[in-house]
């Protein structure tokens, strides 16, 4: 993954709105919810509520699909995986340690 993509991404999990909506999209699973399910869930007003959904979608982090009247709201739950990783690969992998000498030299 990309450093920019992974901040791109946890800087739009950075709202408590967003992560909570994440959150809730993950435990759905496949199946999702729809946005007033989210908003339901939340207790977040419409009104305020669409573009946190609009910035999780613009980065990936969710999926929306249309069924008649409502849009049904699903995580993306390989992108979550992938910024897991992100996180995790090189842990305890150790840093080697550099001063400002070895660097002019």
């Amino acid at each position: 993954m990309i450093t920019e993509t992974a901040a791109r991404c946890f800087g739009e999990l950075g709202h408590i709105h967003r992560l909570e909506a994440y959150r809730l999209l993950v435990k759905a699973g496949p199946d999702g919810l729809t946005v007033g399910e989210i908003q339901q869930h939340l207790g977040v007003p419409k009104s305020t509520f669409s573009h946190h959904l609009d910035r999780l979608a613009q980065v990936g982090l969710i999926t929306q699909q249309r069924e008649g009247r409502s849009i049904r709201c699903f995580a993306d739950c390989d992108l979550m995986g992938e910024l897991v990783s992100y996180l995790a690969d090189e842990c305890c992998a150790g840093v080697t340690v550099t001063t400002e000498l070895e660097h002019a030299g």
